[in-house]
């Protein structure tokens, strides 16, 4: 029988299924034969959209598989599919029950609908000890339907505070059973699941603004959970009694108080919904509309009595709330601390006058708090008492001011001792002596004092300057600045010697090739007042940044000049480098060499011809003798050969050293131009070449003149033919060139017409 398994035709397959429906209908269920096996009966659950496959069971492999279904509540089935293995017919009315295939005896349904729900038969032909054999297998499909979307209706969404409201969570299908859960999320906040609430409807009664929000519901069974989309319920509410703040926050037995000059708000907030509208009035005057009042710049005029009303106007109710504003200033600017040595002791000034409340002054010092008082308060002490480093404090306080106000004095000699030093004026006409000992509290006193210890002058604090008048008797003298403060003993002091400045030079003989970059450097030592370093060139004209081919570099002492692109006609000489200040000069000389670099090889011109229409010419040249060369230089002039016949000018520059030739263009074809030629051994040239006119190229006439003699020569001959013709047949017309002889004693009448003619023809041929 297995070897004869693939022998059966479509008409036996077809014989074998109806015997098999025959068999299924005769009895309205299968029965198993002695020798067939136990039913098998599954139950299997799918989804509706989804896919499953239905296995038909196990056991050798089978000739024929047919699946037929019964619908619930019916008894009679209908064939779905069946399969030889070679081949496999789906019923049409199979797709009632989704998309249906074979796969190995296997039904797959597809895109299941809820048509399948119900029994499937598979019925299977195979062979076992070389006899036919059915078995049967029983499948109950159950098919899931998921929950829709739920959806959340609520009763009355916009309900007063103290209502009743039901909210329904609607599904519109889903296999059962189906369980509800509920959220509830605030409108500025997390969601909460709402703990208890399972079922499709529950009610907020009475309702309260914690209930405002957005309200969701999920429905969840075998197959699948969903959420809905939030429903809001809007509580209507309100207004509760404002509540007014200030900001920034300051609190009096009044009420509130702020700082003048500042920014101050104040904030109206009264629960309502739909949101409260709010009105200002201050001294029961409106000010302001909204929620926020700012006063930008506080003043005085804004002290009094703020209302706030709130206004619901969806109930049209009201409510309002008054509070107290009071504008405080502090005193202008900050505490102010001054020292005033006496004799054998200080005292010690604060004072901060003004400001609502006054502000309240107090002294603090090394010993512990000192006195305090409204506005201005002093403190004395005793010399012998304090030491350098002492520390006084002076605090003002004043509410509005959040952090106080200080004002500080140490009492604390100078560090070090005096710094003395001297600058001149413009054009050295006068020398100021300079003596600074900064620090110390109270500050030093400084004066001058000459040779002889006498003083300059009157003696200042800190800084003390004194004028002398320019001369040269000054050099050498020495002048003393001497300091005092009550804290250091003994006097300090310190020292100034006016001298006339020295000068050094690095090298007093400098060598630069031409074109090239040479420093002269110059060294300033000693000079009091500082001196002016300059530079004067090869004509003592003086050096500055703005000279040409020149460079100041100032390093500290030292003056740096220089030279670029070094030309032997410039910049050759001798320079002064030149130290001046108010009480003498110094000068010290460099001499620069510039020199040239070796002359490059002669030059002769080998070839200049004109190139086409004269517009150009070609040149070629040659080098002679030894010698360096980095490039060469043509010339021309528009002038016919002669002294003084023209001015040269540059025709080419930028030639290679290794070039012997070059095409020169923008001729005037009516100019006569004359040209040489230099070699360049980088800023020296060599001697100019011989100069040269450019000639027209050799031109080849031998072909054109046979050329134009044989044609000619061609036609003359045809023109020399034409005429005689011409002339034999029309001699009356033709002009004779000899007059004939005429024979004497004949008669003229007698004469032969028939007598020679001669002619004489000249042709020209022009080649």
């Amino acid at each position: 029988m297995g070897g004869q398994r693939a022998q059966h035709d479509p008409v036996s397959l077809l014989l074998l299924i109806r015997l098999c429906l025959l068999h299924l209908r005769a009895s309205g269920q299968p029965h198993a034969t002695p020798e067939a096996p136990a039913e098998e009966v599954v139950s299997v659950q799918g989804v509706r959209g989804g896919s499953v496959e239905l296995a038909c069971g196990s056991g050798p492999a089978p000739l024929l598989v047919l699946w037929s279904f019964t619908p619930l509540g019916s008894l009679v089935p209908w064939p779905v599919a069946v399969t030889d293995g070679a081949m496999s017919k789906v019923e049409a009315i199979a797709s009632a029950l989704g998309v249906v295939s074979l796969r190995n005896g296997s039904l797959v349904l597809g895109e299941l609908r809820e048509g399948a729900r119900g029994h499937f038969l598979c019925q299977v032909l195979h062979v076992a000890g070389g006899q036919l054999h059915t078995a049967y297998s029983h499948v109950t499909l159950a098919v899931l339907v998921p929950v829709s979307k739920p959806q959340v209706r609520l009763s009355n969404p916009s309900p007063v505070e103290g209502a009743s409201v039901v909210a329904t969570c609607a599904v519109r299908e889903g296999t059962e059973p189906v369980t509800f859960a509920w959220q509830h999320q605030a409108s500025q906040g997390l969601g909460e699941a709402l703990v208890g609430v399972t079922e499709p409807l529950f009610r907020l009664d009475p309702v309260n603004r914690t209930h405002l929000g957005w309200y969701m519901c999920s429905a969840r069974n075998s197959v699948n959970r969903l959420s809905s989309d939030g429903a809001f319920l809007d509580v209507i509410y309100g207004p509760d009694k404002p509540v007014i703040t200030v900001e920034p926050p300051g609190l009096a037995e009044e009420g509130f108080w702020a700082s003048e000059r500042e920014e101050v708000t104040l904030s109206c907030l009264a629960a309502s919904n739909p949101p409260s509208h709010y009105v200002w009035l201050r001294d029961h005057m409106q000010v302001h509309t909204g929620p926020t009042y700012i006063i930008a710049r506080a003043g005085r005029v804004h002290t009094g009595l703020y209302t706030c009303l709130a206004h619901n106007s969806y109930l049209d109710s009201r409510t309002q709330t008054t509070v107290q504003l009071t504008i405080y200033y502090p005193p202008e600017g900050q505490p102010s601390c001054a020292v005033h040595p006496s004799p054998g002791a200080v005292t010690l000034l604060c004072a901060w006058p003004g400001g609502l409340p006054p502000a309240q002054l107090q002294w603090e010092g090394p010993q512990g708090p000192g006195p305090t008082a409204p506005s201005n308060v002093t403190w004395s002490h005793a010399a012998a008492q304090l030491s350098s480093g002492s520390v006084f404090t002076c605090t003002g306080r004043h509410p509005a001011l959040a952090p106080p106000a200080l004002c500080t004095v140490t009492l604390w000699e100078p560090l070090g001792r005096p710094t003395c030093w001297s600058t001149a004026t413009m054009g050295h006409q006068f020398i100021m002596l300079s003596c600074e000992w900064p620090g110390g509290e109270p500050p030093a006193t400084l004066s001058w004092l000459d040779e002889q210890q006498q003083p300059l002058g009157s003696s200042s604090s800190s800084m003390a300057v004194h004028l002398l008048q320019a001369q040269e008797d000054l050099a050498g003298r020495e002048f003393t600045c001497r300091g005092t403060h009550l804290l250091r003993t003994p006097d300090p002091h310190c020292h100034l010697q006016l001298e006339a400045p020295q000068l050094d030079v690095a090298e007093p003989r400098v060598s630069v090739l031409e074109g090239g970059e040479a420093w002269l450097e110059c060294s300033l030592r000693g000079g009091t007042p500082p001196a002016q370093l300059l530079w004067l060139g090869p004509q003592q004209q003086q050096v500055d940044h703005g000279t040409s081919r020149f460079m100041l570099h100032p390093e500290g002492a030292q003056l740096r000049l220089g030279i670029y692109d070094a030309d032997p006609a410039h910049h050759r000489g001798t320079y002064q480098c030149v130290a001046r200040n108010a009480v003498g000069n110094s000068s010290r000389s460099v001499l620069l060499e510039v020199l040239r670099y070796p002359a490059p090889p002669n030059v002769t011109i080998s070839r200049l011809t004109y190139g086409r229409h004269r517009r150009e010419v070609q040149l070629q040249w040659a080098i002679a003798g030894p010698g360096n060369l980095t490039g060469f230089l043509v010339q021309r002039k528009a002038s016919a050969l002669g002294p003084g016949a023209g001015t040269w000018e540059t025709a080419a520059s930028d030639i290679e050293p290794e070039s012997r030739g070059r095409r020169l263009g923008g001729l005037d074809p009516g100019v006569l131009y004359a040209f040489r030629i230099l070699a360049l051994n980088h800023h020296t040239a060599g001697h100019p070449s011989e100069v040269k006119i450019p000639v027209d190229p050799p031109f080849s006439a031998y072909p054109a003149v046979l050329g134009a003699a044989g044609t000619g020569m061609v036609v003359a001959t045809v023109a020399s033919l034409l005429v005689f013709q011409y002339a034999a047949r029309h001699p009356e017309t033709f002009p004779c060139l000899e007059t004939p002889t005429t024979t004497p004693g004949l008669d003229p009448a007698q004469e032969t017409t028939d007598a020679p003619v001669n002619v004489t023809i000249t042709v020209t041929a022009t080649p």
